[in-house]
C-alpha cells in the first residue's frame, strides 16, 4: 500500500450493519450508508471534530424545480488534519427536497437543509475514498463476486435476469435529448445537481433557455445527455450574475 492510498484503503470498505437496502421509491434497489458511519471513520481517522477535523457551511439556498416543487442545497468545505497540518478545503454539494408534490398533496420537509447537509458530508468523503467500494462499482470489492453484478451500489440499482441491462433505459428522456444515433450516457445525479447551481446563478428559472442553447426540448435536467454537459457549464458560467 502506498502513503497516498493509506486513508482511501482504510475507509474504503462499508460495514455491513452501516448499509440498508432502499426497498421503495425512485431508488429502490439501491443501498443507503448510514451517516454516522462517516462521522465515526472520520473521528477514527483524524480525531474529535473541531479539533482533527471540521467542516464550513459556505452556502445554503432553495431552488424552484418542476410544478411547485423547491429543493434546498447545501455547500460546504471539509478540512481534515494529518501530521499537525489542515489540509485544503474539500468541497462537498448536497441536495434535498424541501417542497415535493406527492400523491396525497404538497408536502413540505423541515429537515431539508439537515439531509442536504448530510448529502454534502458525503460528497466530501467520498474524495478521501469513503465507502468506495459501494460507489465503484468496477473496483475489486467483497461486494463483488466472480460473474455477479455488485450486491450494494448507491450510483445504480444491481441487475437482475429479469431487468434491462441498461439501467439507463428506465430514465424519464426527452425526445430530443434521445434521437441521437446509438446509446447514451445522461448525466450523473451529481453533475445535475452542480448544473441546477450554476442555472440558479445565472438567473435561470427554468429550462427554456437551456433548452434555446442546446436545441433539445428537456423537460428535467435530469434529462440532459452527458455529452452536453460541458457545453452547458460554460454556457451558464458564461451567463452566471455578477453578484
Amino acid at each position: 500500500m502506498t502513503e497516498h492510498m493509506k486513508i482511501y484503503e482504510q475507509v474504503r470498505a462499508v460495514p455491513p450493519e452501516a448499509l440498508k437496502a432502499i426497498n421503495g421509491g425512485r431508488l429502490k434497489g439501491m443501498s443507503d450508508i448510514n451517516p454516522m458511519w462517516r462521522i465515526k471513520m472520520l473521528t477514527e481517522m483524524f480525531g474529535i471534530c473541531g479539533i482533527g477535523w471540521k467542516i464550513e457551511i459556505t452556502d445554503k439556498r432553495l431552488e424552484h424545480g418542476g410544478g411547485d416543487e423547491i429543493v434546498c442545497f447545501v455547500d460546504i468545505l471539509l478540512s481534515v488534519k494529518v501530521d499537525g497540518e489542515w489540509s485544503a478545503p474539500i468541497p462537498g454539494m448536497g441536495g434535498s427536497s424541501f417542497v415535493t408534490a406527492e400523491r396525497n398533496g404538497i408536502y413540505t420537509s423541515d429537515e431539508c437543509y439537515k439531509m442536504a447537509y448530510t448529502d454534502a458530508i458525503s460528497v466530501a468523503c467520498k474524495s478521501l475514498g469513503f465507502a468506495a467500494d459501494v460507489y465503484f462499482d468496477k473496483d475489486r470489492t467483497k461486494y463483488t463476486h466472480d460473474g455477479d453484478a455488485p450486491q450494494a451500489s448507491q450510483n445504480r440499482p444491481a441487475s437482475t435476469p429479469n431487468q434491462s441491462t441498461n439501467q439507463q433505459t428506465k430514465k424519464p428522456i426527452s425526445t430530443t435529448a434521445a434521437s441521437s444515433n446509438g446509446p447514451f450516457e445522461l448525466a450523473t445525479e451529481n453533475q445535475v445537481k452542480m448544473l441546477r447551481v450554476k442555472r440558479g446563478l445565472a438567473g435561470f428559472k427554468g429550462n427554456d433557455e437551456i433548452n434555446k442553447f442546446l436545441g433539445l426540448t428537456l423537460n428535467s435536467l435530469t434529462e440532459l445527455p452527458k455529452s452536453k454537459v460541458n457545453t452547458l457549464i460554460k454556457y451558464l458560467d458564461e451567463n452566471k450574475k455578477s453578484a
